[in-house]
């Protein structure tokens, strides 16, 4: 009984690896974080960059997966779902820049001014998103 416990837990283990190592070879083969850190002009911190999105995916995936209790209260779900904006909002911000999305999408819809408002608003978007769903708990 315990051996099989061993197998799968290894297996989930070896699994887990395999696509957290896709994902960010994916994200640095993209140019994402350089180009992050190129865009704000903090290139001698990449390696930061690097282990602090590793990090995160680990924090985040032993936190999601077992359910750890965090007693932060409404406070620390305020700061936590507006980190998980920012983080959201600027991979996936950065990931459109890198396939052209927003140039192509700004064309087609011919938009001529309020670029800025558009990217804002995609920001704001993300981060009332991340304090609902956490914050209702859906």
């Amino acid at each position: 009984m315990w051996i099989r416990q061993i197998f799968l837990g290894v297996t989930g283990l070896c699994c887990g690896l395999a696509v957290a190592g896709g994902l960010f070879a994916l994200l640095i083969a993209l140019g994402t974080i350089s180009r992050m850190a190129g865009k704000t002009h903090t290139a001698k911190y990449i390696w930061f960059y690097e282990d602090a999105t590793a990090l995160g995916g680990v924090l985040g995936n032993l936190f999601g997966l077992y359910e750890i209790p965090v007693p932060a209260g409404l406070p620390g779900l305020v700061v936590y779902g507006l980190f998980a904006g920012i983080y959201t909002g600027a991979w996936s911000m950065a990931l459109t820049e890198i396939v052209d999305v927003i140039p192509i999408f700004s064309r087609r819809i011919r938009l001529k001014t309020g670029m800025p408002w558009l990217i804002l608003s995609m920001a704001l978007g993300r981060t009332v998103g991340a304090l609902i769903y956490y914050g209702c708990g859906f």
